[in-house]
Parts: C-alpha cells; structure tokens; sequence
C-alpha cells in the first residue's frame, strides 16, 4: 500500500522486488487488497508475457491514510 500510495500505481515485479515478498506472498495480499476494494489490478499481455498493473483506488488511498494517522497518534503516545 506504501508503495501505491507514493507513486499511485506500479508493475507486480517491481512491488515484488521493494517489498522482497515471493510471487505467492505478494499474489495473496494483493488478492485480499483487490477484495477490499483497496487496489485495482489490470492484467494483460505485453508481447508474449503477461504483465500486471496495479493502481491504488481513492478508497484505498483513503484507508491507507487513516493507517498513517492511525499510526501517527499511536507513536505520539509512546513514553520517550
């Protein structure tokens, strides 16, 4: 979600290689993100090979910045 919400959408590969998950790992958050109505994914073929796109949805954009102010007051709150 980090990823989308920076550049708004990216390749498969290119979440697979920042985030450092396997194929399987990324296909299944991916999946349940696309559920949620979080993510859209768009697959097609580029030449021979299939290639997949993914864009973060305003909703996902929306709950991705609840997290981060979610996570914003929670780190607030911690004793230094």
């Amino acid at each position: 979600m980090a990823h989308l919400y920076v550049g708004e959408s990216a390749d498969f590969l290119f979440l697979m290689r920042q985030t450092e998950l396997t194929w399987g790992n990324l296909s299944s958050h991916l999946s349940k993100l696309e559920a949620a109505g979080y993510v859209d994914i768009k697959k097609e073929f580029v030449g021979k090979k299939p290639h997949t796109m993914l864009h973060l949805t305003d909703e996902g954009r929306a709950a991705f910045e609840r997290y981060r102010q979610s996570m914003r007051r929670a780190l607030d709150d911690l004793p230094e």
